[in-house]
């Protein structure tokens, strides 16, 4: 069986984990104490994120790890805290105060080795680990500093293991901490090297959503982390469901990033709509379609439209023909060819998983990997220049141990990745060709 470990770290990643958990024991029948209560499909793949313990309890595949207890102890408490192994709550007692380098050098150093050892006995109980999910934002210290470090540890153990990530970028507009620009560029730099797949996400999107579409007046962190494990829920369906067109982490990877460095994904789920308007609306793969795609949806603060997909990948959940879905990812990219690159002939990959979520008939999860992704870096990065050229608040971070040469590197780093996807948004089928010609010339003059 294709099992998946899911770690979340710092406040942010707990909080949109412990959201997760509840929508993924709700979908396979699991209560509160971990007792199964469902029906033969619920059960038939439930050890993709459950391990079975004694007495036919069923304990959550997760590592839960923060630098200070509150947030862990806030989960303890809930309904829900019962659900994990007591041993899987990892955490310190310094705290990381929005400090990358307390995450990544000297506080989180300190008990890595405590979380590696949980994961390696979580690996060592799977049949086949198909890889990693990774919750955490790019904004604070424990995970963003230590969520990293985490990444390139498991990288380093586990290098043909799939590493997702679900990463909170900072929002354009409103800032919980004032040196985000600095957490977020030093998370890229690693995120870069040594991530798969990394599903961008960030809270002013989310709240636009929230308040413009699902219209709440005064949207709570728990409306954006449900919507966030919509995503993640949907993403995995086709492993934990059985369905007429396949999906999963790794042919995800393989379809979606045309190059090795970018793998920052824009997703979005469907449908979307107020309780007093889904009564009205009639739910065709269509009407799905066009919601997944459009730029008000997308859970990162760029607009799709901005640039251009390099690829996309529509995930549909319920009682729908394949036929209807190819259709319309057809009808899809010839009404809007000019917002794919011509470069890649079919850049739709479909998966149709027969098992709708609760109480829907049909859902779509739409991922993107888009070139309008450089607006999120290019947003993060001027904000870390302002600071870095008159080195603002650098002092926290040297006196961790931290060489200024870290802070130059991300930062070429990330103009690397930019100039990459516009290198790309540019490119055309015609000037592809033309490189190959003068190749081949070459070529045949030095023989």
């Amino acid at each position: 069986m294709r099992e998946i470990i899911h770690i979340q770290a710092g406040q942010c990643g707990n909080q949109i984990g412990s959201k997760f958990w509840e929508m993924i024991s709700e979908e396979h029948g699991v209560d509160a104490k971990g007792n199964f209560a469902g029906n033969d499909i619920q059960k038939e793949r439930l050890n993709v994120y459950f391990n079975e313990a004694s007495n036919n309890r069923y304990v959550p595949r997760a590592v839960l790890m923060d630098l200070e207890s509150g947030v862990l102890d806030g989960i303890r408490s809930t309904a829900l805290g019962n659900l994990f192994r007591p041993d899987n709550y990892i955490f310190g007692s310094g705290g990381a105060g929005n400090n990358w380098a307390k995450g990544h050098y000297t506080e989180g150093a300190e008990i890595i080795e405590n979380v590696l050892e949980v994961v390696r006995k979580e690996a060592e109980g799977c049949e086949c680990v198909q890889g990693f999910q990774i919750c955490h934002s790019l904004g604070g210290g424990t995970g963003s500093g230590m969520g990293t470090l985490l990444i390139s540890k498991i990288r380093e153990e586990f290098p043909d293991r799939m590493l997702s990530t679900y990463s909170v970028f900072p929002s354009p507009k409103v800032s919980d901490t004032v040196v985000e620009p600095y957490n977020a560029t030093l998370s890229i730099h690693q995120l870069v090297e040594n991530a798969d797949e990394v599903f961008c996400i960030d809270n002013e999107a989310l709240y636009d959503i929230c308040v413009r579409t699902l219209k709440l007046q005064t949207p709570s962190f728990g409306d954006l982390n449900k919507l966030v494990s919509n995503v993640m829920a949907g993403i995995t369906a086709s492993l934990r469901f059985p369905g007429q067109l396949n999906s999963d982490l790794r042919k995800l990877a393989v379809n979606l990033v045309p190059f090795p460095r970018l793998h920052f994904f824009l997703c979005g789920v469907a449908p979307l709509a107020s309780i007093y308007n889904l009564k009205f609306n009639s739910m065709t793969v269509s009407e799905l379609t066009q919601q997944m795609f459009d730029a008000k949806n997308m859970m990162a603060a760029c607009d799709p439209r901005n640039g251009r997909y390099l690829t996309a990948s529509a995930n549909f959940r319920g009682k729908i023909s394949t036929k209807e879905v190819d259709e319309q990812m057809l009808l899809m990219q010839n009404r809007h060819s000019d917002q794919f690159v011509e470069w890649i002939p079919n850049n739709i990959k479909s998966s149709v998983c027969d098992i709708a979520p609760k109480g829907q008939t049909m859902s779509g999860t739409f991922i993107g990997n888009s070139t309008a992704i450089q607006e999120v870096f290019k947003r993060v990065n001027q904000q870390f220049t302002a600071m870095f050229k008159r080195k603002a608040f650098l002092h926290w971070y040297t006196s961790e141990g931290m060489d200024e040469i870290e802070f130059t590197e991300a930062e070429s780093n990330m103009n690397d990745l930019v100039s990459e996807y516009q290198q790309y948004q540019e490119a055309s089928a015609e000037e592809g060709q033309e490189e190959q010609d003068a190749m081949m010339d070459e070529q045949e003059e030095q023989f």
